[in-house]
């Protein structure tokens, strides 16, 4: 891991690169003006006033931290311990090089796709991210207005912040349902009858939640806001989930943690036997529990290990990609979500198996931003980078897209370095 990446993230979250003012222009400096050592009024950036003015993903971080209180951007952008896993989720993806290709016919590129029969506009879905009316006072309803203004597919948290049926409606069509099935099996129960009764198409359960978590980028930045935040939520009540809309009408008097500690085989078999629709597990990040996971009857499964939020263990999910989906035996669909900040990003992701690619912190980020027209650009960015990227490597559409498109860093094809070990 590069360190010098790991510290920039490290000053600009704790306001070390000399306040607000000092890290916002900073981090919207042109990178080859930087890497020249000119001063720093050289083609400085002007005032963003709108989203359609970022030019890429990662600006939009520096605008939602400079509307945002620190506690409520500290939210987004923890990691556990030191962020190490956080940075490498991203910062993987240059490990990956891209085989640009000619003499291909790419007059026009398609980004449509079919996931379990439906079409997909796109491979880029908005992932599940919770509490979004931290973010923006529309909070999901804006995320859901975005998806549908760009025919995006959308996951909805569990612990969302506006009710499910608000949601889907804002979307216009059927939303997969996160599930966080809380050490209450009737709980559980509950909720995905209420998701499935929404017309929720799958129900996606997370089991990379197991326990406490160490997010000392979140506890410094609570440190560090002087809000009294009483009038919002109880700031000593550490179950705060159960206060949720999905959870609304449940009886959570014997729920003591949001996720179960006991997900196993006869688990998964008891979660098969009540979802009628999809079931999809999501925090997969190695091949033995993709296999597990589709001996038991998940219809697919999603590489993620929570933005790094949940776990410090230095493995990203691009790098936990080709050994899942070499183990599903094309059996389900593979997913990811986790560090993808670009076209190229979401394009080396495809190449290796993925069949969709969903983002996290990017939209919160657009929709700390300006709201749901910050979430579009967001997408319409990555979109276009993407479709950019496709026309490079000479892939005129989405199952153009192969292994034979990537190299890893050692130079040969991520297949060639599995069957070498």
């Amino acid at each position: 891991m590069d360190e010098r990446v790991l510290l920039t993230r490290r000053h600009v979250l704790t306001g070390a690169l000399g306040g607000l003012a000092g890290a916002v222009p900073l981090l919207l400096r042109s990178p080859w003006a930087a890497a020249q050592g000119a001063p720093p009024d050289w083609r400085e950036a002007a005032p963003i006033t709108s989203a359609d003015q970022v030019l890429n993903v990662m600006d939009f971080e520096a605008i939602a931290r400079s509307k945002l209180p620190p506690a409520h951007f500290g939210y987004i952008a923890t990691g556990v311990d030191d962020d190490a896993t956080v940075v490498r989720n991203h910062a993987a993806f240059a490990d990956y090089q891209i085989r640009a290709r000619r003499f291909f016919d790419v007059t026009k590129i398609s980004l449509a796709t079919r996931v379990f029969g439906a079409a997909w506009s796109s491979p880029v879905y908005v992932s599940a991210v919770s509490s979004q009316r931290a973010f923006n006072r529309e909070g999901e309803v804006a995320v859901a207005r975005a998806a549908a203004s760009r025919s995006a597919h959308m996951m909805l948290s569990n612990v969302a912040s506006m009710p499910l049926e608000r949601v889907a409606e804002a979307r216009g069509a059927p939303v997969w349902q996160q599930l966080y099935a809380t050490d209450d099996w009737e709980v559980a129960k509950g909720v995905i009858r209420r998701a499935q009764a929404a017309g929720s198409t799958a129900i996606v359960l997370t089991v990379d939640s197991p326990g406490p978590r160490n997010n000392e980028t979140l506890y410094r930045a609570k440190h560090n806001d002087s809000r009294d935040c009483s009038d919002c939520h109880d700031p000593q009540q550490r179950d705060s989930w159960k206060g949720r809309p999905l959870y609304e009408g449940l009886d959570l008097s014997r729920a003591t943690q949001i996720a179960p500690l006991n997900v196993d085989a006869a688990y998964l078999d008891r979660l098969r036997d009540a979802v009628r629709g999809k079931l999809l597990i999501k925090g997969i990040v190695t091949g033995e529990d993709a296999a597990f996971a589709v001996e038991h009857g998940a219809d697919g499964v999603i590489v993620s290990n929570h933005g790094g939020r949940n776990e410090e263990t230095l493995r990203a999910t691009i790098d936990c990609l080709a050994e899942v989906v070499a183990a599903a035996q094309k059996r389900v669909p593979v997913f990811l979500d986790g560090g993808i900040r670009r076209g190229t990003d979401v394009f080396k992701a495809l190449a290796l198996g993925a069949a969709g690619v969903g983002i996290g912190r990017p939209q919160a980020w657009g929709l700390a931003a300006f709201g749901q027209p910050g979430v579009e650009a967001v997408l319409d960015i990555l979109n276009r980078e993407l479709t950019d990227i496709m026309r490079h490597a000479g892939a005129a559409s989405v199952d153009r897209i192969g292994p034979q498109h990537v190299l890893h860093d050692r130079g040969d094809h991520p297949q060639a370095a599995r069957d070498r070990r």
